[in-house]
């Protein structure tokens, strides 16, 4: 099925038929090899359940990096169906052998794309721009399918694979591209690279790069267009504060050196604006010399009331634990934080909090209570140790919404008490909720970035998520989205507007200026001044266009907010 996983290797048609705009033979004849056709993900156990095709996919199902490796796969599945309508081709997520899921339903390419350009240098993408400027058919952008709001799929669409673009390069110092400012360290990752990949090659260079917590998920691209947090980020910035110039085509079919020297406005645009302004084909980052990393792990059997506990405690001390250099994660049994700053010595006493905790939950009786602080070399060796015992949920259907906690939430008992109130709350409606302290609140930034500037003044990014089932009705995928919105309700109503675009609510109310503030008008000129036609629309991005049929799938705000 994926012999090689190469794109060009393979020539698949989708179970159900394709309702076409251009004829496969004349987008072969623009693209050569580059372009293939691909049946949905879990195709090959609608057509014969024993294949060693299916069983390759029922084995790895929940498996992001097996997923990442497949032009047609989606982490969160529901941007691989049409949800209007129905059309999917799924597997049960909590028992990928039950056959009830091919047995009951039919193969549907549903939102899968039409075409997939595996891309692999510039001319293929100012091909697919004149292809779409010439046809009307719309262009989406792949890596990994790490994507809450279906920005990388879409039906009768041509898709820009981009995860075979796999370059690296390290730079003892770095110039950007008629610019007068050198930087020590730096290193280019192509748009298919991974964080897994990423963290590697900077270890194996002795310096240390911000990334995120999924290692599947692609270090260039959505990730830094978004922003891009990671558990570094309180010292390290976010990724749009390290890239440093990024190599790209224009929807007019320009490829472009984007650097502060050089279509600065884009270099602002791209560092932190959401998707759709260009192609990135690469991005070069700046790097850190290796430093050792203080961490804490804290985990136990979870309740109600400990979870709250939990909170409070996270809570009571962000700000303190911000301000001392911290990141990290929270949930409802378990806490993990990272320290790049300070010694052992100082992390011990800053963490005392935490290990007091700790040594209540034992004398309360609670069960598995775990509780580790130790120095690691550097930042891979900790990573190895996270990633190995935190794997984020995958291959199922399951929307988000996240909110920016700012530091004034921190500042008074009352104020605390109201958002572990909050938090209280919107648990009681999904118990899907994470606290991520990965917010640039210790560093100041250039100021050419254009992500919110909430985030500078935020300690904490929230998140919540639900899920559906394989055969869910179209009313309960409506009462999902409504669950993990009405969650963070809770906490939109004690806090300013501000979420983060690559894992927001795709119902976000306000978005405009939840994800850019002050920055969304000028972004929008940027839009038009590089993307005039809008080839590169896509959901709640800048310049998005709600009336567009390429929505189809999509519900209506309408609709999920309860005024259908």
């Amino acid at each position: 099925m994926w012999a090689g996983l190469s794109v060009s290797s393979v020539l698949l048609l989708a179970t159900a038929a394709r309702s076409q705009a251009v004829p496969f033979e004349a987008v072969r004849a623009i693209f050569g090899d580059a372009v293939s056709q691909q049946e949905p993900f879990s195709a090959p156990c609608f057509q014969d359940w024993e294949s060693a095709e299916c069983v390759a996919v029922r084995t790895n199902y929940l498996s992001a990096a097996f997923r990442s490796n497949v032009p047609s796969s989606q982490v969160h599945t529901q941007w691989e169906t049409c949800q209007t309508t129905g059309e999917q081709c799924l597997l049960d997520a909590t028992n990928s052998n039950n056959r009830l899921a091919v047995n009951q339903t039919t193969c549907a390419n549903g939102s899968v794309p039409d075409y997939f350009v595996d891309v692999s240098d510039y001319t293929q993408v100012q091909k697919a721009f004149k292809f779409s400027r010439d046809t009307g058919v719309p262009i989406v952008v792949k890596n990994t399918g790490h994507d809450y709001l279906g920005r990388s799929s879409g039906r009768g669409s041509l898709s820009l694979w981009t995860h075979n673009m796999k370059q690296m390069a390290f730079h003892r110092d770095f110039k950007p591209e008629k610019g007068d400012k050198t930087y020590a360290t730096a290193i280019t990752v192509g748009a298919g690279v991974q964080f897994s990949e990423f963290y590697a090659f900077a270890d194996a260079n002795n310096v240390t790069v911000l990334g995120g917590a999924e290692a599947s998920v692609g270090a260039s691209g959505g990730w830094v267009l978004g922003g891009g947090h990671g558990p570094l980020a309180n010292t390290f910035g976010m990724a749009a504060d390290r890239a440093l110039q990024f190599k790209v085509v224009t929807p007019d079919g320009q490829y472009r050196t984007v650097n502060a020297a050089q279509h600065s406005d884009l270099f602002f645009a791209l560092r932190g604006g959401g998707s759709g302004y260009a192609v990135i084909l690469e991005t070069t980052y700046l790097a850190t010399p290796a430093v050792a990393i203080q961490a804490i792990f804290l985990s136990f059997s979870a309740t109600l009331d400990t979870t709250r506990q939990l909170w409070s405690v996270v809570i009571d001390n962000g700000l303190k634990w911000s301000e001392e250099s911290w990141g990290g994660f929270a949930n409802d049994g378990a806490f993990i934080y990272i320290n790049p700053v300070i010694n052992a010595t100082r992390a011990v006493e800053s963490m005392k909090p935490m290990a007091d905790f700790a040594e209540r939950l034992k004398a309360a009786g609670v069960a598995n209570v775990a509780l580790t602080q130790t120095t690691f070399p550097n930042f891979l060796s900790w990573y190895k140790v996270f990633s190995a015992a935190n794997k984020a949920a995958q291959g199922v259907n399951m929307p988000e919404a996240s909110r920016l906690i700012p530091k004034s939430s921190f500042a008074t008992a009352k104020s605390r008490a109201e958002l572990l109130a909050a938090y209280e709350a919107a648990y009681k409606i999904t118990p899907g909720f994470l606290i991520l302290a990965a917010t640039p609140a210790s560093y100041a930034g250039d100021g050419l970035t254009s992500m919110t500037p909430a985030w500078r003044n935020s300690v904490f990014h929230n998140t919540w998520v639900a899920r559906w089932d394989w055969n869910a009705t179209r009313a309960e995928k409506v009462a999902t989205y409504r669950k993990v919105s009405e969650a963070a309700d809770y906490v939109r109503k004690i806090t300013p507007d501000a979420s983060y675009t690559n894992e927001a609510d795709v119902y976000e109310p306000n978005y405009k200026v939840a994800h850019w503030g002050p920055n969304y008008n000028k972004l929008l000129a940027i839009k038009k001044k590089y993307d005039p036609k809008g080839l590169l629309d896509c959901w709640h991005c800048v310049g998005f266009d709600a009336s567009s049929p390429r929505y189809s799938c999509w519900f209506t705000e309408a609709e999920v907010k309860g005024r259908r």
